[in-house]
This record gives C-alpha cells, sequence and structure tokens, in this order.
C-alpha cells in the first residue's frame, strides 16, 4: 500500500504521486515508483510532493549547564564521566555522541587535597557535575557549589547502596550490609536523585588534612589504588574485605578467602609446533599457535628451526580454513523488490547449498520490505559460489546483488564491501 499525503513515511516507503505532480525534496523515483529517502511527514505543495523531514535537535550540553552523569573510568589525575541528562528546560538524553562524555580533573572534585579522583568518586558512581570546557574536549567541575557532587554510591565489596555516615575519621560514607567505610565528594543530593535535601557538605571536610594513617592509603606515588576493587579494604583501619569480596577475588585468581580458590579449567590440545598432548587454561582458538611449555621456551629462546616454525604455520593455515567452512558465511542481497518474500528468496539461493539463516530487512513501523535481505550458507564454499553465480541474478524481474556481509559468520567477515548501500535504478 503507498502512503499518500499528510502519511508519516521512512525511507523506503512506497508514494503515490497525484496525477501530474513531480517529486520533491526526500522522494526518489525508482523502478518499482517513488519512494521515500528520509523519514517525516508527505506533504503537497501545489504540484510538488516532498517530505517534511522534521527532527529534535540535539541536545548538546553548553558552559554552565548541570548534568547527570555516571563515573565510567579512573585514572592517575582525571576522572572520564558519561554524561546521562543535562538538567535545563527542554533537556532531554538525545546527545550527540561527541559529547557523551567529560573529563573531570582531580583538582575540580572537592575543596580539599587528592591525589586521585579515585580518592573521592568511583566508577558507577551517580553524580551531578557543571560543564566548565566544551573545547577541544568536554571538562566537567563538581566543585563550587552543594548541589554538583555524588549523588548515589554503590558498596564496592557487596554492591549495596551507600548513606552518609560521620562516625569515622576521613570517611563519609558507610555500607550498612558489611564494614565498608569510604570517603565521596557528596552533593547534597546524595540518596534524593535530582532533588536536593538536607545541607551535607561539611561531611566533605573542606580544607580538612587527612589524618596520618588515611593519607598513607589514598592514591600516592602510582599505587594507584583506585584501580583495584579490593583496594577499597585496605583504607581504615577495622576494613576488613566481606566474605562476598573474597569469594569473587577467589573465583578470578584462585587465591585468597580461607581456601584454595576456585581452580581454572584445562582443555586438552596437541601442542602446534611438536603434536604433543598437552593442556591449557583457556578454549583454543582454530588457526592460534598452542604450544606446550617446552616448546614455548624452544621458542621464546630462538632455538625453534625455520623447518618447525614452516609446518606449524601449514597446520595453523589448515586449521583456520577448516574453521571458517565449518563457521559458514553470510551473504549480503541487495536491491530486492518490495514484493519478494523469504520463501522465495530461499528457494533462489537454496539450488547452491544448506542454508541456515533468510531473513528480508523490514520496516518497523510498516513490516514492508527495505528491499534487502541476508542469506546464511553452512558452507563457506557453497556461499562463495553462489556469490559468483547469483551475483546479478534476476528475481522477479529485478537484478540483484549478492555480496559477503560484513557481519560475516565466517573467518572473513568484515572483507570487502559488504554492506553497502546500492542505488536504485
Amino acid at each position: 500500500m503507498s502512503s499518500t499525503t499528510g502519511d508519516f513515511v521512512t525511507p523506503g516507503n512506497q508514494v503515490e504521486v497525484p496525477a501530474g505532480a513531480s517529486l520533491g525534496s526526500g522522494l526518489s523515483e525508482t523502478e518499482s515508483g517513488a519512494i521515500a529517502l528520509v523519514s517525516g511527514t508527505l506533504i503537497s505543495d501545489g504540484d510538488i510532493l516532498s517530505v517534511d523531514a522534521k527532527s529534535l535537535e540535539t541536545n548538546s550540553p553548553q558552559i554552565g549547564d548541570d548534568v547527570i552523569a555516571e563515573v565510567t573510568k579512573l585514572m592517575p589525575k582525571v576522572a572520564m564521566i558519561r554524561i546521562l541528562h543535562i538538567e535545563k528546560a527542554g533537556g532531554h538524553r538525545d546527545l550527540s555522541a561527541e559529547n557523551l562524555f567529560a573529563d573531570i580533573f582531580v583538582t575540580e572534585i572537592v575543596d580539599r587535597f587528592l591525589p586521585s579522583p579515585g580518592d573521592a568518586m568511583r566508577s558507577r558512581d551517580l553524580i551531578r557535575a557543571r560543564i566548565t570546557q566544551l573545547e577541544p574536549n568536554l571538562k566537567a567541575s563538581t566543585r563550587g557549589s552543594p548541589e554538583l557532587g555524588v549523588l548515589w554510591a554503590i558498596c564496592p565489596a557487596c554492591g549495596n547502596e551507600l548513606i552518609t555516615s560521620d562516625d569515622k575519621q576521613d570517611f563519609n560514607v558507610d555500607c550498612n550490609r558489611c564494614d565498608y567505610s569510604g570517603y565521596r565528594a557528596l552533593s547534597n543530593g546524595f540518596g534524593h536523585g535530582h532533588n536536593l535535601g538536607e545541607d551535607i557538605q561539611e561531611l566533605n571536610r573542606a580544607g580538612e588534612r587527612w589524618s596520618a594513617e588515611a593519607e598513607s592509603n589514598l592514591g600516592h606515588e602510582g599505587a594507584r589504588p583506585y584501580l583495584s576493587p579490593m583496594a577499597d579494604h585496605r583504607r581504615g583501619i577495622s576494613h576488613q574485605a566481606s566474605p562476598a569480596a573474597m569469594r569473587m577475588r577467589s573465583a578470578i585468581t584462585g587465591k585468597g578467602g580461607g581456601g584454595a580458590g576456585r581452580q581454572r579449567v584445562q582443555h586438552e590440545c596437541k601442542c602446534t609446533l611438536c603434536g604433543t598432548d598437552t593442556t591449557v587454561p583457556f578454549q583454543p582458538t582454530p588457526g592460534k599457535p598452542i604450544r606446550c611449555k617446552d616448546c614455548m621456551d624452544k621458542v621464546k629462546d630462538g632455538k625453534a628451526t625455520k623447518e618447525e616454525l614452516a609446518a606449524e604455520r601449514n597446520i595453523l593455515t589448515k586449521a583456520r580454513s577448516e574453521a571458517s567452512e565449518v563457521a559458514g558465511i553470510k551473504l549480503f542481497v541487495a536491491r530486492l523488490s518490495f514484493d519478494v518474500n523469504e520463501d522465495e528468496l530461499r528457494n533462489h539461493f537454496s539450488t547452491h547449498g544448506e542454508i541456515t539463516e533468510c531473513s528480508i530487512a523490514k520496516d518497523r513501523d510498516t513490516g514492508k520490505s527495505r528491499g534487502f535481505a541476508f542469506v546464511k550458507f553452512a558452507s563457506r564454499k557453497a556461499g562463495e559460489k553462489a556469490i559468483k553465480e547469483l551475483d546479478g541474478s534476476e528475481i522477479q524481474g529485478r537484478k540483484i546483488s549478492v555480496q559477503e556481509s560484513n557481519d560475516g559468520g565466517g573467518r572473513r567477515g568484515g572483507r570487502g564491501k559488504g554492506n553497502k548501500r546500492h542505488n536504485r535504478r
């Protein structure tokens, strides 16, 4: 069914052109009729039919804007934040990609000496910050106003929500599930989200010196405790890791927590250099070198001969070829008639081999075909043969384009032209 004046259209929608009318902006004439090139409302201005493409302006932060953000990365002198929302009239989450992230320098976090950002905020903390610079990259600050700072934080030991506390010197947040205590550059909105609560700025201890004990555990001299989730447990005289945290460390490292820890799974395989049976603590990847300890030392010391290394390369090449064949290949099929269905498409390709997937891309709003599809063959050889023989073949009187898809399905996914846009002529 073709769209008419007043309908909302998306790219690929067929459009009914009144007699005597010509095509304006946002429309194009194809063999099957006029189609929309952009999203918008179909309008008629006299005898000219066009698409009125209107969209929300991208909401970009400006200097002085307050933003809600999540701490995503901590570096020695900078905290990186991901902006979630701009707090101003008309603010929304539609942010351009270049404005999603901002940096907060350590001196812009709180009015107190900090060796590193991780001493006052942690990854996954939600904060309110103020934009201070736009170019060449966004910069923000959480000092200078009581509403700025950490709004919500979780315990790095057990994941429980942290609460404010003034019971311990140097620290201002506690976990009521385990014995964690820490310091955060707190906003008056801490625990209240976007809204402001009571004045808690005294808990930030602006201008105060750290105790000698606390200062020894801050991020000095490259110690970088902010990089380790376990480091928080070293802060404070009575601060011990919770059993849950110790179990997590044990599962990762195989150490600690009152036991031998969880052993890593060993996988049986053959050394690609000498052919002897061996085991490795990871799932082997076909076509990648897997060597026993003796051969690893042999290669490292430069004692492996050219003949041995050449034989290994042949083994790896064969393994990659076999793995690629098993993985199959996904094809990108373009220039399809909008009337072609999946059964017809599958029948057209199935004469060349077993097909494991066949799907036509469809418009989310209308459910109509977008004129391209994906076909996956179980065998790479069969798929490559289909590309050679079916590229330029006809379905319903239209010559189709067949290429390997960028998202692949085999070792060379991403090779070539992939899902390049094809113009209809």
